[in-house]
């Protein structure tokens, strides 16, 4: 008997030993929840306190199952098991019900200018949030979008480091870069206007690819890239993001909104960028990168009507300052011929808004206002222009049965002005247009969109785009697209083209050019996995083909010493293939994945020959993992690009004609455990990747920019030999506060 009773309390004591406390904390995107109900095996119920937090005592070895449900939210479940340990954490990131059922099912309003959920929507639109970017932090858009897949940030000049953002292999000016759904970004702008837009203020980014002519106009043949700001009933009340880099970049955005009582709320964007550490590390005695200081104010209104309607105003003012050249350049130098540098001022003024007419009918007025002004100079060689650009455009949408009408007209106005021979007079026009669009649901599955848009240019006369749209809803989890349609755009050389700007290149213009037409096809497909864990998957796979009647394309090749511009005596195509896949686990790890191969080319008098500064294949990816017991993240992401074409200057040019592969790749440390704070860190360029790697040289001539000394066979100066960014490995750290 006393056996027996030793030999219970030896089983006593351990059970008691192996008896251990389970606790963690629900949230959702850093919020924390109280009364979130949490079970142990089915049988043993708490709730979390106001903090967030949940715990269990007691628990004995062997395997356990917990689960939380909480309303508005996907239920979660973790299995594990308990030996011998006194403490287990287990912290559950809740996502929202909705998210479930449609992971992608965010609202819309860039493929149909109207809101529409994105899975309804006929054509395909990618959505990205800030978190997106918050991986990556970038003191600007433009360099924001290198890890959207099919988009590439392109840099054209070596000395002034100004770009443009290429769509599938289509460059520049192809891209049409809206802002809440105006199109102020365009000209000038697309070139020297795409940085200074406060990440603070951003809501999302929609990307179109494919040609959206036939809604936006002439420029929105490659795609179209809409940014759209935050609404200021719905932002937190401050907000701030400031980081520095290694090379001495020093970047904040402020955000604060103000509520006038019932009248409106307001919201104030401040983007500040400076960078004034001339480095040269490739030794050709030239910046490698641009020295910039610029600021950028945006402030937006929501005006609460009594009807619910909407009012809104915005405005946004954007000054910078940069230069790159020769080291030894000082302001003193700007415009001389002593020492060589490319200064630009931007000075530009945006307004916009949208009111919903107080009618019983569903009609907006969208309007905005542009004024860009730009005093540079590359080398001894001044360029001053001026752009204005008006917009006004009235929508009616209204639905009849089973069709979806849009139905608007709009009028544009721009007057663009500059100091080159090209531009003897002012270029000023007025462009007005119609657009009607029909979106027929011929069944629950089936949808057929029609549209057509007629524009007339005083210049290129009457000019009609339609297109059309299919979607089939094959169940709930996968959805097939087809899209076809036209495009019209008309080429402005010198707002356009930086290489006809810098180096010693002449600008041959061989005829008028004419306006360039295309013809697109685009197939899309989404397939979603949901799995029971709370784990999903989404698979995107587009591919298209665009044909050009006529494309204006500059001829590096026929001589070294110019730049040749004509109208194509032949057809442009480009076509490829694109995948996207993401995949978000339970255990807090993410993956975004992108790929893309294209071929870009050109047919004349039956010879064809591949684009230059076009690649042949581009991957971008995201991994992401969230600690479940440690309030710690880490990011890492990336691109690689496969060869393009790059303008070479002939025999004589010893650097290599294509581009190797190449890749940026970047990580990030994020720690926030501090309440509405985060502190990150991390280092850019991991692989120290510049475009030198393997060439003699990058911009040509750099000894004698000015080809004072330029003997028979040697190279003139051009500094546009340029296809990635020429910064090299650095360290970041920033920190970013959000006050609700």
């Amino acid at each position: 008997m006393r056996n027996l009773i030793c030999l219970a309390a030896i089983i006593i004591c351990g059970c008691i030993n192996a008896q251990t406390k389970i606790q963690g904390t629900i949230s959702s995107d850093k919020i924390t929840f109280d009364n979130v109900e949490v079970t142990l095996n089915k049988s043993f119920k708490t709730k979390t306190d106001s903090d967030g937090n949940y715990l269990f005592d007691n628990v004995t070895n062997g395997s356990h199952e917990i689960t939380v449900a909480f309303e508005g939210f996907q239920t979660q479940k973790k299995k594990f098991l308990v030996k011998d340990t006194t403490k287990i954490v287990l912290n559950f990131e809740l996502i929202p019900e909705k998210q479930k059922k449609n992971e992608l099912d965010e609202v819309v309003i860039t493929g149909t200018l109207k809101p529409v959920s994105r899975l309804e929507s006929a054509v395909p639109v990618e959505v990205f949030k800030p978190t997106f970017f918050k991986k990556n932090p970038t003191a600007n858009i433009f360099e924001a979008l290198q890890n959207v897949n099919g988009v590439r940030p392109q840099l054209n000049c070596n000395v002034c480091n100004t770009g443009d953002i290429h769509i599938n292999g289509l460059e520049g000016p192809y891209t049409l870069v809206l802002i809440d759904g105006m199109p102020i970004v365009s000209g000038l702008s697309t070139v020297y206007g795409l940085s200074g837009i406060p990440n603070s203020l951003l809501e999302r980014i929609e990307v179109v690819k494919g040609p959206a002519s036939s809604l936006y106009g002439s420029e929105a043949v490659g795609g179209l890239i809409n940014i759209i700001t935050k609404n200021p009933k719905n932002a937190p009340a401050f907000s701030v993001d400031g980081f520095s880099t290694g090379w001495g970049e020093a970047n904040l955005d402020l955000g604060a909104k103000v509520n006038l009582g019932n009248t409106a709320s307001v919201l104030t964007g401040v983007n500040y960028f400076n960078y004034s550490n001339p480095i040269d590390n490739n030794d050709d005695n030239f910046t490698d990168v641009t020295l910039q200081d610029r600021i950028s104010v945006f402030q937006k209104w929501n005006f609460n009507r009594t009807s619910k309607k909407l009012f809104s105003l915005a405005g946004r003012y954007f000054y910078e300052d940069r230069w790159g050249g020769e080291m030894q350049w000082r302001k003193k130098y700007r415009g001389g011929s002593e020492v060589y540098g490319e200064s630009i001022y931007t000075s530009r003024y945006e307004i916009l808004g949208a009111y919903e007419l107080p009618v019983k009918e569903k009609m907006l007025f969208s309007f905005s206002y542009t004024d860009h002004d730009q005093n540079s100079v590359y080398g001894n060689i001044p360029y001053l222009a001026k752009q204005k650009i008006g917009f006004g455009q009235l929508t009616w949408d209204k639905k009849l049965k089973n069709h979806d009408f849009l139905l608007g007209t709009a009028i544009r106005y721009q007057l663009y002005d500059d100091n080159t021979t090209a531009t003897v007079q002012k270029d000023e026009n007025w462009i007005p247009s119609l657009f009607a669009q029909d979106e027929i649901h011929l069944s629950e599955k089936h949808n057929l969109l029609l549209g057509a848009r007629y524009d007339y240019n005083k210049n290129h006369g009457n000019i009609f785009t339609p297109r059309l749209a299919y979607k089939w809803k094959v169940n709930e989890n996968s959805i097939f697209r087809f899209n076809t349609g036209t495009g019209f755009r008309i080429v402005n050389l010198f707002t356009e083209e930086h290489a006809a700007l810098t180096g010693s290149r002449d600008v041959i213009v061989q005829e008028d050019l004419e306006p360039e037409r295309s013809y697109n096809v685009n197939i899309n497909f989404l397939k979603k996995f949901y799995f029971e864990n709370g784990s999903f998957i989404s698979w995107e796979s587009s591919a298209w083909y665009t044909y050009f009647t006529n494309s204006i394309i500059p001829d590096y090749d026929t001589n070294p010493d110019q730049i040749i511009y004509k109208n194509l005596d032949g057809f442009a195509v480009t076509q490829g293939i694109s995948t996207n896949i993401d995949m978000v686990f339970n255990n807090g790890l993410k993956f975004i994945l992108g790929a893309t191969y294209m071929d870009v080319n050109k047919t004349e008098k039956g010879v064809k020959t591949r684009q230059i500064l076009t690649e042949r294949f581009t991957g971008t990816w995201s991994v992401s993992y969230k600690f479940p017991n440690f309030p710690f993240e880490i990011d890492y992401t990336g691109n690689i690009y496969g060869p393009m074409r790059l303008p070479h200057l002939g025999q004589n040019d010893p650097r290599k004609k294509y581009s190797p592969i190449w890749s940026i790749q970047n990580i990030q440390f994020t720690f926030n455990k501090l309440k509405n704070c985060e502190v990150y860190f991390g280092i850019k360029n991991l692989l120290n990747w510049t475009p030198n790697k393997g060439n003699p040289f990058i911009i040509a001539g750099a000894d004698d920019p000015f080809d004072e000394d330029v003997q028979s066979g040697e190279l003139s100066f051009d500094p546009g030999y340029v296809y990635g960014p020429n910064q090299g490995i650095r360290s970041f750290i920033g920190v970013r506060y959000t006050l609700k």
